[in-house]
């Protein structure tokens, strides 16, 4: 199949191209640096073309409110785009628990866009990854002040983004879910455990405080970001990845 992956030059996009290529598919990588612009639609209606796939994984710059205004405005320009195209399948990848945090503004954004592909007449699928492992980084540096670093007691459930690729991968090569597929990683830990844990593990000295109140996870209610039952699984725990970093 000709599969046109938008966001195709990121962290997941990139491993989404090569594991489909390996597989014998036509996968395509389209960004800003190939000349499309998901907001202007600049080159859209060219990556997509003769598609039997669209896979989109682009992202917005930001996490508040014009998150919204991004989601809401690519998602209109590719599914217009696709609908011309007769794109037969069109895949999007989310976030576990993703409806369940209406307080975060990235969050009902990302909700949004599952429902714009839901009510577009292209057969479509949803891939929800919980929370990738190589964000842990950036999630520590937003509540850092010193040697300190502020995490609440969330659980979280963190996947590598290869395995997020291979799932998506998979999705896009298969027949449409029409639905939702939830992959998660093998260990749920405590946000402020998995904090101690990555420092220990790069003898980094500062230290983790428990602080329900800081950060953006502060607002998430429960294990809502975990996998559930019918969450798939992937291989690869937290230790393993530390280790090959």
């Amino acid at each position: 199949m000709k599969i046109a992956v938008i966001g195709g030059t990121g962290l997941i996009g990139s491993q989404v191209v090569k594991k489909l290529n390996a597989a014998g598919h036509e996968a395509v990588p389209h960004s800003k640096s190939t000349g499309v612009d998901v907001i202007t639609g600049e080159g859209v209606a060219e990556a997509v073309a003769d598609a039997d796939v669209v896979v989109n994984l682009t992202n917005s710059p930001t996490f508040d409110e014009a998150s919204a205004v991004f989601f809401r405005k690519s998602m209109e320009n590719l599914l217009t785009a696709a609908e011309k195209a007769g794109v037969r399948h069109f895949v999007v990848l989310s976030i576990v628990g993703v409806d369940q945090v209406p307080e975060l503004d990235y969050y009902r954004a990302k909700a949004m866009q599952e429902e714009m592909l839901a009510a577009a007449s292209i057969p479509y699928s949803i891939v929800r990854a919980t929370q990738f492992m190589e964000f842990m980084d950036a999630t520590m540096s937003w509540t850092t002040d010193g040697n300190t670093v502020r995490l609440p007691a969330t659980p979280i459930q963190p996947i590598a983004a290869g395995d997020v690729a291979d799932a998506v991968a998979e999705v896009a090569a298969g027949a449409p879910l029409r639905g939702i597929r939830n992959v998660a990683g093998p260990e749920v830990f405590p946000l402020d455990e998995l904090g101690r844990i990555t420092l220990a593990a790069r003898s980094d000295a500062r230290t983790v405080m428990t602080d329900d109140t800081a950060g953006m996870f502060a607002q998430v209610r429960g294990d809502v970001l975990t996998g559930k039952e019918d969450a798939r699984l992937a291989p690869t725990r937290y230790a393993d990845w530390l280790a090959s970093r």
